[in-house]
């Protein structure tokens, strides 16, 4: 049995720019249940992405390596 809460607990990502680009994401939901939730900041209200933990963790990679920089 789980003691987390099925809500989220946003928190905005360390890559995310001060220029109102933000992403955010539930580590507390992630852990628990293996589905990472990531929303834009811009628009709590509006749909969350969940996505696999084996995804997530691929696509923090590829933005670590620069993979998704705009041309």
């Amino acid at each position: 049995m789980t003691t987390e809460s099925t809500t989220p607990q946003w928190v905005k990502s360390s890559y995310s720019d001060n220029g109102g680009s933000c992403v955010q994401w539930a580590p507390r939901t992630a852990s628990a249940t293996g589905i990472v939730p990531v929303r834009d900041s811009k628009n709590p209200g509006g749909p969350a992405l969940a996505v696999t933990a084996d995804a997530f963790t691929s696509f923090v990679a590829g933005v670590k390596a620069g993979g998704f920089e705009a041309s």
